[in-house]
């Protein structure tokens, strides 16, 4: 593709970076190299599609054409004439526009994460040729317990070693959209990541049964697991109405089904509970790890182990990696086997 875009007499007059980007763009949303050639003698600048697509992307970061024309300092009919070149490319509508929003088509989905692809390879590409270290920004997606005890330990050292390079911590309960929220890298604690995205396991979290010596003297001390269906049991928001799961000192699966008259969505949160004598809690061993060291939660069942869960770094394409996410990614890799 390349040797024959280079023979056009167009590409004598675009500095390799500007080459390199467009033939990027032209292969992440697959652009016949026949029609790339009849672009390139319509329009007689091929940058003209990179930066479409890089006010296409500030358009869905932003929901509406107004705040990508401030953002980024050209004029509403301007930010208007490269999204329609954006469809008239794309041969297809991209978004759907409305008096009060804008609304991304599953078309535009498509593209728009091709054209994320782009702005990576853009921001490598200027690094390799200048030699510089990774910068940019890097957006990153997790719940309250994985960024308190794993992610944001991490942070402080890697940012002194790149500090060129910006990171957005985004802290949600709930699972996201990489595309849709703009995130590069979504940090998930399960045991079956979602498909549609690439998954890199980074390590694993132990979970304690717990509660507090006020509420053991009241209640009693449960014995198996089957026992925890008498007691209030403090769960996981997003685990309500399923069972806590633990194997035997034999090796047997068991589940137990639980309730109680409390759950949320961060675990912190239950381990207070727990310490205020409301219930039987199943958290996370580093987060009651210092109440189990002052005395102030108890640990239950030790010879039956809580279920294992997988810490897994979710993003969306192998092959057009940042420099910045592949060094995140093996940085966390590590923090998170010193911490466990």
């Amino acid at each position: 593709m390349q040797a024959l875009l280079l023979a056009h007499p167009l590409a004598l007059y675009l500095s390799a970076h500007h080459r390199a980007l467009f033939y990027g763009f032209c292969y992440l949303i697959e652009f016949p190299q026949s029609e790339m050639l009849s672009f390139i003698n319509r329009t007689g600048d091929e940058m003209d599609r990179v930066t479409a697509a890089a006010v296409f992307n500030r358009i869905c970061e932003l929901g509406s054409l107004s705040a990508a024309s401030r953002a980024l300092g050209i004029s509403r009919p301007m930010v208007s004439r490269y999204l329609e070149e954006m469809e008239k490319w794309a041969g297809t509508r991209l978004l759907h526009r409305s008096s009060r929003r804008l609304t991304i088509t599953p078309a535009g989905e498509a593209i728009l994460l091709r054209t994320r692809q782009l702005a990576r390879l853009s921001e490598e590409i200027e690094q390799e040729s200048t030699q510089a270290m990774p910068a940019g920004t890097l957006r990153i997606a997790c719940a309250h317990f994985t960024a308190t005890h794993l992610v944001g330990p991490a942070i402080p050292d890697f940012l002194s070693r790149y500090p060129a390079l910006r990171i957005e911590l985004e802290i949600n309960n709930q699972p996201v959209s990489l595309i849709g929220e703009r995130i590069d890298l979504a940090i998930r604690i399960t045991d079956a990541p979602e498909p549609g995205a690439i998954a890199r396991r980074l390590g694993e979290c132990r979970s304690v049964l717990c509660a507090s010596p006020g509420y053991l003297a009241k209640q009693g001390t449960p014995q198996t697991p089957e026992a925890l269906s008498s007691h209030n049991c403090l769960y996981y928001s997003r685990f309500a109405g399923q069972s806590w799961h633990f194997t035997a000192p034999q090796g047997e699966k068991i589940a137990v089904a639980v309730r109680g008259n409390f759950s949320a969505g961060i675990s912190s949160l239950l381990c207070d509970a727990a310490i205020a004598d409301c219930g039987v809690a199943m958290v996370p061993e580093q987060e009651a790890r210092s109440s189990l060291a002052s005395g102030k939660l108890v640990q239950l069942l030790p010879d039956y182990r809580p279920q294992t869960l997988g810490i897994w770094g979710l993003y969306l394409s192998r092959e057009h990696q940042s420099a910045a996410l592949r060094l995140f990614l093996d940085e966390l890799y590590k923090s998170i086997a010193q911490v466990s």
